[in-house]
């Protein structure tokens, strides 16, 4: 049932094969990457153009259509090679380069509804029938397998729950998480801002955001001094020496802020690389 977390995740994974049977239909040119499900619902990525709020809608749209055709969910297997063929007859090289990732002995598994079929190792409802309320909440970016080398494809974030009143308490919930945000409070109470020539992830703290650090800071301090904590101050760099003795050296060095030349100068020193004190 949808209140066990197996149930949950057929309804959501199935809902996800309805996403891109839906934007199969409307755009027969997009490339089927993966599409599980998640904790609070499902994605799926497509090698696609950029979606709006509008084009997300109209999807939608086609899943509604698809749900009311009800067609039957028909799990099957092939061989590696007849795999291969198929997934390049249907011209989608994500799932063909998937297969030829599988060893060799794994069982390849499919699932077929109307006119779409996916590389997929399930499982699924019995029927879309369960699959009473659904919503594509987003769209954004994913790199392929989730590596910056790979290319950049469309990522479709949606949920699906059997009550109408579950997803409307779960976007309810999402409209308070964004009234909530730090981001957005912290600008309009000047706590901070940004500017693009210094860095987006690189806040100034305004006056209100100082005076909130200032007394959080104190309280911290004099809770300290309470509880008998003595304080002590380290420095933010250190010889290559420490580094080696910690295994900072050997396994971070690429991504350390290094002084120095260890082939040439005596002493090379490191930004330390973590907030310990040594």
């Amino acid at each position: 049932t949808f209140d066990d977390e197996k149930g949950k995740a057929a309804l959501r994974h199935t809902t996800s094969h309805i996403l891109a049977q839906a934007v199969k239909r409307l755009y027969p040119d997009a490339k089927c990457a993966i599409g599980p499900s998640i904790e609070s619902g499902f994605y799926y990525d497509f090698d696609m153009p950029s979606l709006g709020r509008d084009d997300l809608d109209k999807i939608e749209a086609e899943m509604k259509k698809i749900i009311k055709e009800n067609p039957a969910i028909e799990r099957f297997e092939l061989p590696r090679a007849e795999a291969i063929a198929l997934m390049k007859e249907k011209d989608e090289p994500y799932k063909v380069e998937l297969i030829e990732d599988l060893p060799e002995d794994a069982i390849i598994s499919f699932y077929k509804q109307g006119d779409f079929t996916d590389l997929c190792a399930g499982p699924h409802l019995m029927s879309m029938k369960n699959i009473k309320a659904y919503k594509l909440i987003s769209s954004s970016g994913a790199y392929w397998r989730g590596s910056e080398k790979n290319k950049m494809l469309t990522r479709i974030y949606g949920t699906a729950y059997t009550k109408k009143a579950d997803l409307e308490a779960h976007m309810q919930h999402l409209e308070d998480i964004k009234m909530r945000d730090h981001n957005k409070l912290g600008r309009e109470m000047k706590l901070f801002t940004t500017v693009d020539v210094i860095g987006q992830g690189l806040p100034l703290i305004m006056p209100n955001g100082v005076i909130m650090m200032q007394e959080m800071q104190r309280w911290i301090e004099d809770e300290e001094a309470k509880r008998g904590y003595i304080r002590t101050k380290t420095p933010l760099m250190a010889k290559s020496d420490l580094y080696k003795i910690s295994g900072h050296w050997d396994h971070y060095k690429d991504g350390m802020f290094v002084l120095g030349d260890e082939e040439v100068d005596k002493e090379v020193f490191a930004l330390r690389p973590m907030t310990c004190p040594f």
